[in-house]
């Protein structure tokens, strides 16, 4: 019998569990490893992303936020080749990324900041008035708002 991790379906999606879209999530073969990233919980209803980005130029990422779908994009400009260098080991990575992450429709971003090749996204859970959680009293009627219509 082997452990099954279900970190893969907490990665992709803040704000909200959703079974169904983190299993598709999930299922997807294309999951990004580039770049590192972390999702971090920072009070009940504040999320960070932190993207690790060394190397790229602030002017070289965008964010963009569309359908309640966040994207990340890295494109580095072009770098000039210098022939007199012989790389014997090249591990710093500087490609083109994309990476997109589902939020909740009361996720909203509120701040990001690029420093020391991290690029911070604060995002906070805005739960509007009717959707916060209210007490029922016992025994009493509930009044409810009545709409009226109005007869063209």
């Amino acid at each position: 019998m082997s452990n099954v991790s279900l970190t893969p379906l907490f990665r992709r999606s803040i704000g909200f569990d959703r079974l169904n879209d983190l299993f598709d999530h999930a299922m997807q073969s294309d999951t990004p490893n580039y770049p590192p990233y972390n999702i971090e919980k920072t009070g009940d209803h504040h999320y960070r992303i932190v993207v690790a980005t060394a190397g790229f130029a602030e002017e070289e990422l965008m964010i963009k936020l569309e359908n309640q779908v966040l994207t990340i994009l890295g494109k580095p400009a072009e770098e000039r080749t210098d022939n007199t260098i012989e790389f014997l080991h090249k591990g710093i990575v500087r490609r083109s990324f994309k990476l997109s992450l589902r939020l909740d429709e009361h996720i909203e971003v509120q701040h990001a900041d690029y420093e020391n090749g991290l690029l911070k996204i604060d995002l906070e859970r805005i739960i509007p008035e009717e959707k916060l959680p209210r007490k029922i009293p016992i025994g009493k009627r509930i009044e409810r708002l009545k709409s009226t219509t109005v007869d063209a």
